[in-house]
């Protein structure tokens, strides 16, 4: 796995790019149903690379970051009442983070890149994502405009 470019895991694994920034494509749906329709749970592969961001988001349900390789990823987190936390995840660990239902996230890496998989259940759907002005956020966390800056666009 080592000694490969962000740009060959982008060819290889056939990533596309992504709204809210770097690179993703959808490895797995669940055949099981929420609602008659939406699938109980979905993953993707996600490589983020130094330079671009995962833009501040939120979603109606639960999504699970795996690190897979690379450089370490900081997941940052912005809960309804304006509590902000970060985790990093990187090769010596923590090698997951959850990040909850309708808490407001997005994401950096340092030097190089991070390839990731998230696991969101129940299953993505574009009409439960999220991905504020940053208007609206800098109105709504005045205390973060810091950090608003760097992760909208």
């Amino acid at each position: 796995m080592s000694g490969k470019s962000a740009q060959q895991w982008i060819d290889e694994l056939e990533l596309a790019r992504h709204p809210e920034g770097g690179w993703f494509r959808r490895v797995y749906e669940s055949e099981l149903t929420v609602d008659g329709s939406r699938p109980a749970m979905s993953s993707i592969y996600y490589l983020l690379e130094s330079g671009d961001f995962s833009a501040l988001h939120r979603l109606k349900s639960d999504e699970q970051w795996h690190f897979y390789h690379g450089a370490p990823i900081t997941i940052h987190m912005l809960d309804a009442g304006g509590r902000y936390t970060q985790t990093t995840l990187g090769t010596k660990g923590p090698f997951q983070c959850t990040v909850k239902a309708g808490q407001l996230f997005g994401a950096t890496v340092g030097n190089g890149y991070a390839l990731v998989g998230c696991t969101v259940a129940p299953g993505f759907d574009y009409s439960g994502f999220e991905l504020p002005a940053r208007g609206t956020l800098l109105r709504d966390y005045p205390l973060h405009a810091e950090m608003i800056g760097r992760l909208t666009r």
